[in-house]
């Protein structure tokens, strides 16, 4: 958790990075790429992917990387900035490329109706008693990993705390339905959106004591609360991703 930075959700694409936070998304290469794109920027037309595939399979890796970084030149309206790449491995760039169109031409939607379009019942908290709270909470969890969205900092909260705070914030904020092919993982990060409560809940709960010496060199001025246990034991049970297994499974 770096900082005072809001970091909000991570999508991690390989070389690509999607930094997800309310009202703002920020792409950055891990190196040296930067998009910039031009608030009246106009709609680039869209090239099927199964043409785009067949194309691309018959040109040399060279050719395929100038054809994607055309293409994410069209999709950020001719307003793309890149620095050199020289150090960059062929088949890396042309994942990293691939990776950029792909964010850039999937459409927008929400966790939450990612979940409805599976067949997830999402009922209202208050609706619920605490036996059908937490299986409903465990059944969301589950299934968001499916689509590679896996839940993180979640000891401090109840499951009613939790599930509420999924349903009414985490699952309702707008991200990019990228294919599961894409093998991008997105991380919710209950904390992510680096409050004052949040950063004080953060030192509490989950800071180590490298970053708590850290936390009181870099902000003098601010008070670091005593280290507690998490009031529950939650996370060690949540799935985690796994960034060497690709897979293209739906849930179901």
């Amino acid at each position: 958790m770096p900082g005072r930075k809001p970091h909000g959700s991570r999508v991690a694409l390989g070389a690509y990075f999607i930094f997800r936070t309310r009202g703002e998304r920020m792409a950055a290469k891990r190196k040296a790429l930067k998009l910039q794109k031009s608030p009246g920027a106009k709609k680039a037309p869209k090239v099927k992917a199964k043409q785009q595939k067949k194309i691309l399979a018959k040109k040399t890796s060279e050719d395929r990387i100038e054809d994607l970084k055309r293409r994410a030149q069209e999709l950020s309206g001719g307003q793309m900035e890149v620095q050199s790449l020289d150090d960059c491995p062929e088949e890396t760039e042309e994942a990293f490329w691939n990776y950029v169109v792909e964010y850039e031409e999937a459409p927008w939607t929400t966790n939450f109706q990612q979940l409805e379009n599976a067949g997830v019942s999402l009922p209202a908290p208050d609706s619920l008693n605490d036996e059908e709270l937490t299986a409903k909470l465990w059944e969301v969890v589950q299934k968001l990993a499916l689509i590679h969205v896996f839940v993180e900092q979640t000891d401090h909260l109840s499951d009613r705390e939790l599930y509420a705070h999924l349903w009414t914030d985490s699952l309702r904020e707008e991200t990019k339905a990228l294919p599961l092919a894409a093998n991008c993982m997105c991380h919710i990060q209950i904390l992510g959106g680096c409050s004052e409560e949040d950063m004080q809940l953060y030192l509490r709960y989950y800071a180590d004591d490298d970053f708590r010496r850290q936390w009181q060199k870099d902000w003098l001025e601010d008070p670091i609360p005593p280290h507690e246990d998490p009031p529950y034991n939650r996370d060690r049970l949540l799935p985690r991703p796994d960034y060497d297994e690709p897979t293209s499974e739906e849930p179901n």
